[in-house]
């Protein structure tokens, strides 16, 4: 337990415990100054490095000597706790940083000092080298979801608000850098194709009534009812597939070369078949963005990300539809 006055620092009298206020205080028995007790103010450091580790330092003195923890230490009088942040992870790793956000604010009981209140932040690093201080015996930039065993529990729980904060930017990030791979892996997108998918008898409807009225695609209305929204319905329900990537390539080119071959020997003209494209891809984006509501950065980018996922795969559609067409 941390150490206690025994003697009034104003008068010398002898401190006993009396009731203030409705708590048990602190007291001079002489000239009855109270000593109140708050707790001690502590600041903490979550800095993220590009791979999105976390720099950890392992502690050189007690209490907890030889464990991990954030960057951490006492605010010093005439400071705020901001830069009381900066300042400790400036002197435990070397480095400089700028305060980003709030993490969170914890409470912890110490045996060593008492009473603490930890206020952990979110920092970004903005100069200096990484090297352990006097109170580090080393440090480290470790994954988020392989954390060593730390030192104090709220480090612990900042770290996990640290993470959530970024959740979304960080699926975002990966999102998009996979949609340039095109490697066919999970894009936040996918749950739109598939919505658009399970609801193929849905989209053909919207699009079946539109391609049969609309001035643009007039010989639509000639030919037969079910063949058309077949061939819609199978082009909608394979859509997902077909956006997955190069091995898709050769369906959508077989079918929509067959496809323009078959309308320019209906009779059709370019400009109809082509058109009729144009009012499918806007009913399965319509259809897209009907689900949810674009509350958050990461539905607005979800619903971008497949704006340009559909018009890649239409301008193959339109350009195989076309060649098929030349050929018939």
């Amino acid at each position: 337990m941390p150490l206690k006055a025994k003697y009034c620092s104003q008068c010398a009298g002898a401190i006993v415990r009396r009731v203030v206020d409705d708590h048990p205080r602190d007291a001079c028995s002489v000239c009855s100054t109270v000593f109140y007790e708050n707790p001690l103010p502590v600041a903490a450091s979550v800095v993220l490095n590009e791979k999105r580790e976390v720099l950890l330092v392992k502690r050189k003195n007690e209490p907890h000597k030889g464990e991990w923890c954030l960057p951490i230490g006492f605010a010093e009088v005439g400071e705020t706790i901001a830069k009381a942040a900066r300042r400790e992870l400036e002197e435990e790793t070397g480095i400089d940083g700028r305060v980003l956000r709030l993490l969170d604010t914890d409470s912890f009981e110490s045996e060593f000092y008492g009473d603490l209140l930890i206020v952990t932040f979110e920092l970004e690093k903005t100069g200096g080298v990484e090297a352990p201080g006097d109170d580090a015996e080393d440090l480290a930039y470790y994954p988020l979801d392989r954390l060593p065993p730390l030192a104090f529990n709220s480090n612990a729980k900042a770290i996990r608000f640290c993470t959530l904060a970024h959740r979304d930017e960080w699926e975002i990030q990966d999102s998009f850098r996979q949609l340039q791979a095109d490697d066919g892996r999970e894009l936040l997108s996918d749950d739109l194709v598939a919505f658009v998918e399970d609801h193929a008898t849905e989209v053909t409807q919207m699009w079946h009534k539109e391609v049969r009225s609309n001035p643009t695609t007039v010989s639509y209305s000639k030919i037969d009812a079910d063949d058309l929204f077949d061939r819609g319905y199978t082009a909608i329900s394979q859509f997902g597939r077909w956006l997955k990537g190069n091995e898709a390539d050769e369906d959508i080119r077989t079918f929509y070369r067959a496809l323009g071959k078959e309308r320019k020997a209906q009779g059709f003209a370019l400009h109809e078949t082509l058109s009729s494209l144009s009012l499918l891809r806007k009913h399965v984006w319509t259809y897209a963005r009907s689900k949810g509501v674009w509350e958050r950065p990461i539905e607005v980018y979800r619903v971008l990300e497949l704006n340009r996922r559909i018009a890649l795969f239409f301008d193959k559609a339109v350009y195989y539809t076309a060649r098929g067409f030349e050929e018939g």
